[in-house]
């Protein structure tokens, strides 16, 4: 068997386990520790959706490819120019409406296959103007709808006429932490490092840590500031 027809079993044996990942979750946006069939999938689908990850052959790499796009035509979310976590929150969000689910029942805390779809769901209607034309597309057809405007002002105002809106450490740990629920719809973990537009790096998985574990300490206009954001703990 040459080196080609190992490379290709092995694809299609992955592939099969992809299938099967799908019909239990409906959908290829897998998280990285996803397993299933023995094969870690999650793995996988994040190897091959790399740059090159469908090999260097454009004609194999092609029909791998479209072999995927059967099973899932959003099986490489970055193509659309959104994030794996984000393509598997919104199909668990049409599945449940699906099932019979009206959008504003599924607040906070209901989840699904593990993941809160409800909270995941706030973020959307919250920072609605960030994301792309498309997202905004497929939601509205879920129909999701942008939050309204008066409490996110309000909060804004609170947050302006605070007597120490939080220094400029804070606010920029706030920016960073904005961007990061923008982009992936849930608290960053301990280990992220953000990336800001302006090049510099922020700790911000530590940084909200620390915040909550000084949230006495942490004035009115900080705690507003945070819960407008939508850190759960900030608004309680």
């Amino acid at each position: 068997m040459s080196q080609w027809d190992t490379a290709d079993a092995g694809f299609e044996q992955n592939l099969g386990a992809a299938r099967a990942y799908h019909e239990l979750h409906g959908t290829l946006a897998a998280p990285r520790g996803a397993a299933i069939m023995d094969v870690q999938v999650g793995q996988w689908l994040t190897n091959i959706r790399r740059p090159g990850g469908l090999g260097k052959d454009p004609v194999r790499a092609a029909r791998r490819a479209a072999q995927l796009a059967a099973i899932d035509p959003d099986w490489n979310p970055a193509e659309r120019g959104w994030t794996v976590d984000w393509q598997r929150h919104n199909a668990y969000l049409t599945q449940l409406l699906t099932d019979g689910a009206r959008p504003a029942a599924i607040v906070p805390g209901v989840t699904r296959h593990g993941d809160d779809i409800g909270r995941w769901l706030a973020s959307q209607r919250r920072n609605w103007d960030r994301l792309n034309a498309e997202q905004q597309r497929r939601l509205a057809e879920l129909g999701v709808k942008k939050a309204p405007p008066a409490r996110k002002a309000l909060s804004k105002s609170t947050v302006a006429s605070g007597p120490r809106a939080g220094g400029e450490a804070f606010q920029t740990g706030l920016k960073a932490l904005r961007q990061y629920m923008a982009r992936e719809g849930g608290m960053p973990g301990r280990a992220v490092v953000e990336q800001l537009p302006d090049g510099t790096e922020h700790r911000t998985g530590i940084w909200i840590g620390n915040q909550k574990a000084r949230r006495d300490k942490l004035d009115q206009a900080q705690l507003a500031a945070l819960a407008e954001a939508g850190v759960d703990w900030a608004a309680g």
